[in-house]
């Protein structure tokens, strides 16, 4: 890991799309130590798997300017807003993290998630993107409760929707099982797109990806292109 929370691949293009992989690390500081088993740091709780191969091909193949994080949602959680409950969190589906419990959560807020929220706001301001893309992951059932999760992509969204109902029906005709404000609703937690998008009035996808789907790098490419191709019927459609 550099210095920097995050790293930029590609140059925005002004009036374009650009991307954000919020939860792409699983990079815990030497610093700091959540006191939880190693093998843990492979699964949901510590990364979307899967989402900074998605974003680096998006920026390397398809022009789509994208920052990727580089620490994990354990350390701090970049999709929250300052002063959440959940920004640094004791527990997560079942497992507690003893290292969070007292953590010097204003340290960690000034390292990493004002720095990674400032450079991204650096690119929207610079892009003027016509079309924002957040890109993450979620695992087909929740250890802790045994919930099931059965679509295959889903969208988020907050109050602005006018994206996400043409990506549904993008990725439905395609043949997937597409969630509707699943697997979480984006009414209630949208918080990089509300800030970033909502906020600047900018269309935007919240593409939550089947964690199994895009666990290899062949699999990553793939769902890239369609995520492409989606984005790009988005703007064709809000342009009409």
């Amino acid at each position: 890991m550099t210095d920097a929370p995050f790293r930029q691949i590609g140059t925005p293009r002004r009036g374009g799309i650009i991307a954000i992989a919020d939860h792409a690390s699983n990079f815990v500081p030497d610093d700091i130590e959540l006191g939880i088993p190693a093998e843990l740091m492979d699964q949901h709780i510590a990364i979307d798997i899967g989402t900074a191969g998605v974003a680096e091909r998006l920026a390397r193949k398809h022009g789509i300017a994208a920052q990727i994080a580089q620490v994990s949602r354990l350390v701090i959680d970049l999709h929250r807003n300052e002063g959440d409950d959940a920004l640094v969190v004791a527990s997560s589906d079942g497992h507690t993290i003893p290292g969070n419990i007292g953590a010097n959560i204003e340290r960690r807020t000034a390292l990493y998630h004002r720095p990674y929220h400032e450079a991204f706001a650096a690119m929207v301001a610079e892009a003027q993107p016509a079309l924002i893309l957040a890109i993450h992951s979620f695992t087909p059932e929740m250890a802790s409760t045994g919930e099931q999760r059965p679509w295959d992509v889903g969208l988020l969204y907050n109050q602005d929707d006018r994206a996400a109902r043409v990506a549904i029906d993008s990725f439905t005709a395609m043949g997937f099982t597409v969630g509707d404000n699943e697997p979480y609703s984006g009414k209630q937690l949208n918080a990089t797109m509300d800030r970033h998008a909502e906020a600047n009035g900018i269309p935007y996808l919240t593409i939550e990806l089947r964690q199994d789907l895009v666990a290899r790098k062949s699999h990553q490419a793939v769902w890239a292109d369609r995520i492409a191709k989606v984005a790009q019927d988005v703007l064709a459609t809000l342009a009409t």
